[in-house]
């Protein structure tokens, strides 16, 4: 589809190490920059990520070479760094989730409307051929009408209070960190139910354990959808917990062992269906590149098309579901600076 994307990546940490990874083995992009707010990090960083320049975030975003920035920064800095970045008119992957509050989000989004470029919230299963293939088993009516949803995502981090997991200030804690993908995937199921583009949670209720820091270590909520759909969610940095997706519905179920990064945790890509009165069937995905090549590729060419709200995770659905992760926040008394009853 021509030239690859010349990507800037905005942060060193973890997130931004496997992004650089998966932009070096795509056909699509290639990585030109990285940045970091200590521009001595950032130069020592770029010759082992492979980015021929390097400097400050504000140097990456105003190169006018740089045609997209991945935000890989903590999470209360997503939306000062993004918003700056569509201002320079860079396209834009945030990492999830896109900001930390509602109000936040949409700041961006309306940044990327003003300046007319893409922005997308990077859940990187949304572009997975798996989660392609439970959309469409969802839509042909393979269970028939959903009636629950369970979504499930925890891990030990360990209980070093250093960790930005355990900082309030970072925003840190459950929900924020892998909640978000439950909720995410609870919104994309729901809405096969009724054929919508997107759906709202009409209620959320929720309970958490929190740690001494004041951060949520442990984390669930239970979401209601038009048409009967109702989601368990559960999240967790302080417990390995079964991150799994199930669906029920009225003629059968499905289990995707692998939902969040399939083929990286927990095996090869694959769906388990079950049809009431039938034998359990196994359907693999057949997906050789890496959870973050694929979402990379697929950016890279929804850019090249001219897009700008993303099939994968539109921005009304990405705003919509910030106001789900603002109500379970709420419900369980959890705030951050900058929250309004904070």
């Amino acid at each position: 589809m021509g030239e690859r994307v010349r990507w800037g990546i905005l942060g060193t940490g973890k997130i931004a190490r496997i992004l650089a990874q998966a932009i070096a083995v795509s056909s699509e992009a290639e990585l030109l920059a990285v940045g970091s707010r200590d521009r001595a990090r950032a130069d020592a960083l770029a010759p082992e990520l492979g980015a021929e320049r390097s400097g400050t975030y504000e140097e990456v975003i105003a190169d006018d070479a740089v045609e997209l920035a991945y935000v890989a920064t903590h999470h209360p800095e997503h939306r000062a760094w993004a918003v700056a970045a569509a201002e320079a008119g860079k396209h834009v992957l945030c990492e999830k989730p896109l900001a930390v509050r509602h109000r936040d989000a949409a700041e961006i989004v309306e940044a990327a409307r003003r300046n007319d470029i893409f922005l997308q919230e990077a859940f990187a299963y949304r572009s997975h051929p798996q989660t392609q293939r439970l959309l469409a088993l969802l839509r042909e009516g393979a269970v028939g009408s959903i009636r629950l949803i369970d979504a499930v995502f925890g891990y030990d981090a360990g209980p070093e209070p250093t960790n930005y997991l355990m900082d309030p200030a970072l925003a840190g804690g459950s929900i924020l960190d892998v909640g978000c993908y439950t909720t995410s995937m609870s919104h994309l199921l729901a809405a096969t139910e009724g054929g919508a583009e997107f759906l709202p949670a009409d209620e959320v209720s929720a309970a958490a354990v929190f740690g001494d820091t004041g951060v949520d270590h442990t984390a669930a909520a239970t979401l209601t959808f038009r048409g009967g759909v109702l989601a368990r969610v559960a999240c967790s940095i302080q417990a390995d917990l079964d991150s799994t997706v199930r669906i029920v519905g009225s003629e059968g179920r499905i289990e995707v062992p692998t939902p969040w990064l399939p083929g990286l945790i927990g095996g090869d890509p694959r769906i388990l269906l079950e049809r009431w009165g039938a034998g359990p069937e196994e359907i693999a995905i057949e997906e050789d590149r890496d959870v973050y090549a694929v979402e990379v590729d697929e950016v890279s060419r929804a850019v090249r098309r001219g897009e700008r709200s993303p099939t994968a995770m539109g921005w009304e659905e990405s705003l919509q579901h910030m106001l789900t992760l603002d109500r379970w926040r709420a419900a369980i008394g959890l705030t951050y600076p900058g929250d309004a009853s904070a």
